[in-house]
């Protein structure tokens, strides 16, 4: 990358004089580093830009630019660049928008060995390399940006001026037409003035080699923060499965940011305020914080914010209290949230005695100060001096404690607030902000990423065919249990199968064929013997046909919890599994989580703890626990097939029925790029439905099973 943040020689084609034009600031930006490289400027109609001379013509440069960068209108650009790759120009920076064809353009640049960031960037920065080829200023800091949008860019670039961080580098890739962000933020592992990531991107085209280049930035220490908007869940909608449609894009990202050790945040704002936290602070080690607060009020919205945030406000230990008491003699009532009760107001050294005894405490991750600080000396200059002597006493004590103190001030910009940041310690003014940092820094440092394995890639691992059965033999082959089966296959007889069977009722009778087999009545549960059975395959013969139908024993254990597995194939970060609550409520509950797959097995028990109702499987209302470590087994055993596939495209049991005594997969359903092929003649070749309870279950007891419709009978 160091033909573009570091070149030997620019030459900016549309250089201007006019302010108002991109070829002006262009051509400013460059010229700043005329000490550290040659700078042309190529413009026809004036003599000289901004006191420089000029160019008529790339051609009439006395060498070839390493960098060229090009703002012209997008009309003219196709022809530039063919005429620059003649003259041996390898590196193009493309801000014009509108280009036509760019496609065939890039495509030429890089077939000519050449590279191109652009079209349609707002251009490049880097601060310790003096290349300023964007509008606008940028403050020199420790923060890299790269973006699709250049105008959010910008912004992020601003805000981070004003906090102090300053930009290290700025990449405007654009359409990332050739120069994609992983190669740019693999290039910033190494970049030391850069330590911290800003990323937006509206598009994850490469995914897994964007999560490959953030875990590098993380094992660097370097901190990476995604922003995306707008991602399309249109995959989703036409997804096959329930796994499918219920993983949304969002979700894909957030799980690839968890393998990565980044962190989603929402605006530009919560990405600069999350990475002035950084660069000042020691992360958490985990969610639980004090809070102390000169005003109950305010200590009160403190706790109720914490809590929505997912952080715990416990009550303070015996030892913890006793001691805080002691610095609290006259306070009524001591709690957490601590009220200093005018104490502060009394004596400002109180403040710095009281984070000692919270952050001394081994069950306090964070302590929290809100309320008046920093606005003592702002208000009362008599008052300055003791209140910065207070900060360094809190600066001294969050050193030695190495844990964070973050404050929130009613004070934007005094000196105390200064230098509070100066002394490790950020500063919010809002105390919505502190308690979505805590929260974000408690995650960040939780998610310090994780290699999945990469698993040779295999073709089908049975031979494929269409249908239930099919799902049925590739979901037993990776190791899945399932329930003992006779498979009645066109033009053989049930009785015949069922003569020389040992399966014991009571049985389900399936139609191998049909997507949804509640709505088709293709699925016929709790039949409690031979008779009951051969009743219901003539009676389901006669109304669907002839095809493969599948006899199971039905699972009838007691306990039995829902749970539906799943796992497909991401257009962008590969293969993901999920899991998530099961049955025919899967889409009204939503309660799902996901992971790039494969999984391990603590891994797939963190999964399932994510859950909302993971409750039901640690024993709810005085059941037994259910079999967790069945359950993992059974997650890890889809991510890997999925993972090791090359044809599985979707592959999803619901549900997994989860006892005390183990777990059993009633359903699944398993689609391939070979899904149009059939192996029974049928018309419709869906392996299965598996939004329905196919073997049986709606029942939280196994006693009863529901066939999908709200009915229930019992075997």
């Amino acid at each position: 990358m160091d033909q573009f943040f570091d070149p030997g020689s620019v030459a900016v084609l549309g250089a201007s004089n006019d302010p108002a034009k991109w070829g002006f600031w262009l051509s400013a930006g460059a010229l700043k580093g005329t000490h550290r490289r040659q700078v042309y400027l190529i413009n026809s109609r004036v003599a000289s830009i901004q006191g420089e001379p000029t160019f008529g013509s790339l051609a009439e440069l006395p060498e070839t630019p390493e960098l060229l960068v090009i703002s012209i209108p997008g009309r003219g650009v196709p022809a530039v660049v063919d005429e620059a790759l003649a003259a041996g120009v390898r590196a193009f920076l493309i801000i014009s928008a509108r280009v036509p064809d760019a496609a065939e353009m890039a495509q030429r640049i890089i077939s000519a060995g050449a590279r191109l960031i652009g079209p349609s960037s707002l251009g490049v920065v880097d601060a310790s390399n003096d290349l300023l080829l964007a509008w606008g200023n940028f403050t020199p800091g420790s923060l890299a940006v790269v973006t699709q949008s250049g105008q959010l860019g910008t912004e992020i670039a601003t805000l981070s001026a004003r906090s102090g961080l300053g930009i290290s580098r700025f990449a405007s890739i654009g359409g990332q037409s050739d120069v994609r962000a992983a190669e740019i933020l693999t290039s910033l592992v190494d970049d030391e003035a850069t330590t911290q990531v800003v990323l937006y991107l509206e598009s994850f085209t490469g995914g897994s080699a964007l999560v490959a280049a953030m875990q590098a930035l993380r094992a660097a220490g370097k901190p990476t923060m995604i922003l995306t908007t707008g991602q399309s869940d249109a995959g989703a909608r036409l997804a096959k499965s329930h796994t499918g449609s219920l993983t949304s894009a969002m979700d894909t990202v957030d799980a690839a940011c968890r393998a990565a050790g980044a962190i989603r945040l929402s605006t530009p704002g919560e990405a600069v305020e999350f990475a002035g936290f950084l660069a000042t602070s020691w992360l958490p080690a985990g969610k639980k914080i004090a809070i102390i607060s000169d005003s109950g009020g305010q200590g009160a919205i403190a706790a109720d914010r914490a809590e929505s945030h997912g952080l715990r406000v416990n009550i303070l230990n015996t030892a913890t209290r006793t001691r805080v008491e002691g610095h609290l003699p006259l306070a009524g009532h001591i709690d957490n949230p601590i009220d200093l009760d005018g104490a502060g107001e009394a004596d400002l050294s109180v403040h710095a005695c009281l984070v000692d005894e919270l952050l001394a405490d081994e069950s306090i991750d964070s302590v929290i100060l809100s309320g008046y600080f920093g606005c003592y000396g702002e208000d009362i200059p008599a008052l300055l001096d003791a209140e910065l002597a207070e900060v360094g006493a809190l600066g001294e004590t969050v050193r030695k404690h190495r844990k964070p103190l973050i404050v929130h001030s009613m004070s934007a910009d005094s000196p105390a607030v200064a230098a509070l940041w100066e002394n490790s310690i950020p500063v919010y003014t809002s105390i919505e902000s502190v308690m979505r940092v805590v929260a974000g820094a408690g995650f960040y440092a939780s998610h310090a990423g994780r290699i999945t394995e990469a698993l040779e890639r295999s073709g089908p691992v049975t031979p494929w065919g269409t249908g239930y059965a099919a799902a049925r033999d590739t979901i037993s082959a990776a190791g899945v249990p399932v329930p003992r089966a006779q498979t009645v296959k066109r033009g053989t007889e049930l009785a015949e199968v069922m003569a020389g069977s040992d399966l014991t009722p009571p049985f389900v009778l399936k139609a191998g064929w049909p997507a949804h087999k509640t709505e088709l009545g293709a699925i016929a549960l709790g039949l409690r013997d031979a008779t009951a059975l051969e009743d219901a395959y003539t009676e389901m013969v006669a109304r669907l046909g002839e095809g493969e139908y599948i006899v199971e024993e039905m699972d009838t254990r007691g306990e039995a919890v829902e749970i539906l597995v799943g796992g497909r194939q991401d257009e962008n970060f590969g293969p993901i599994v999920m899991v998530g609550a099961g049955g025919t409520e899967t889409e009204l509950y939503g309660d799902t989580w996901l992971e790039l797959a494969p999984v391990t097995h603590a891994e797939a028990l963190d999964m399932v703890s994510r859950l909302t109702c993971y409750r039901l499987l640690t024993g709810w209302r005085g059941r037994r626990a259910a079999d967790l470590d069945e359950l993992a087994e059974i997650i890890v055993s889809v991510s890997r097939l999925i993972a090791g596939s090359n044809e599985i495209q979707e592959v999803e049991i619901n549900p997994v029925r989860v006892t005390p005594d183990g777990a059993l997969a009633v359903d699944a359903l398993v689609v391939t790029n070979r899904d149009d092929e059939s192996d029974d003649g049928t018309d419709d070749n869906s392996s299965s439905d598996s939004g329905s309870n196919t073997n049986g279950d709606g029942s939280d007891n196994g006693k009863s099973d529901n066939d999908g419709n709200g009915e229930k009978e019992s075997p």
